[in-house]
């Protein structure tokens, strides 16, 4: 598929899917654990309990709606309070604390966006809810950089250094568009494996029904259709400015 067909099909999809991730966040309350997965992700659950065996995360205060897992899947559990507003990319970023000049990071990231047949808007919603822009970040499961790769997957995509900018955001647009194959261009599939893994995409064959996982694709698709309409809008106005050309007459 050229980069013109995906570009046309996600900016279909992207509104049908912010609705679904919507509805699929909306009834999830606040967690109050976070469960450490020995697959290197992680879940927030309101509670949990050992039942018959295997552990269940409970996703609301009830006991009719959970998540039921292998004692052995689970690394550990921890309290968590609520989660932290999105960070927002900063106008002004320095270098000496990881964070890139905002003209360095959207140079950056339209050179992977054509390089991977991925849209740059979409790298930049991704990065933003992935790191704010910190080429440092380094997350509690251990993901790096700009775009959160963890250690196998970047060693997969052939990145030596996820601190390295241009090296994160080559394997991470890569990663993205491998995911967005796989699942026709179905954005919102697309997005939940990239934060909970492909595999658990597949079991539950749709959205995992993971807090931060839910949060996560509509928080993405909703920057995504906010910079797609700023960019249709000052295109709009762009070619409203421009002068009208009018055809020379011929002097009688």
């Amino acid at each position: 598929m050229d980069g013109a067909h995906r570009r046309l099909n996600l900016l279909k999809r992207t509104h049908i899917a912010w609705i679904v991730a919507a509805c699929a966040a909306a009834p999830l309350a606040h967690a109050g654990e976070r469960a450490t997965l020995r697959n290197g992700f992680a879940m927030q659950c309101d509670h949990h309990a050992t039942v018959d065996g295997r552990v269940r995360l409970y996703l609301g205060s009830g006991d009719t709606s959970y998540i039921e897992l292998k004692p052995d899947e689970i690394a550990a559990f921890e309290a968590v309070a609520d989660p932290p507003a999105t960070p927002v990319l900063p106008q002004t970023p320095t270098k000496a604390n990881g964070k890139l000049s905002t003209v360095d990071l959207n140079q950056m990231l339209s050179s992977a966006g054509t390089e991977h047949n991925v849209d740059v808007d979409l790298l930049a919603s991704v990065v933003k809810a992935e790191s704010g822009g910190n080429a440092r970040a380094v997350s509690r499961a251990g993901a790096r950089g700009l775009m959160q790769l963890m250690p196998s997957t970047a060693a997969n995509l052939g990145v030596n250094d996820a601190f390295k900018p241009n090296e994160n955001v080559r394997g991470g647009s890569a990663y993205l568009d491998q995911l967005l194959t796989r699942y026709h261009d179905n954005l919102a599939l697309a997005l939940a494996a990239y934060n909970a893994g492909p595999a658990a995409v597949d079991k539950y064959h749709g959205i995992p029904p993971y807090h931060e996982t839910r949060a996560y694709v509509a928080r993405v698709i909703h920057e995504f259709n906010r910079r797609v309409r700023a960019r249709e809008l000052e295109a709009s106005r762009v070619a409203a400015s421009r002068p009208s050309t009018r055809l020379s007459q011929p002097t009688p």
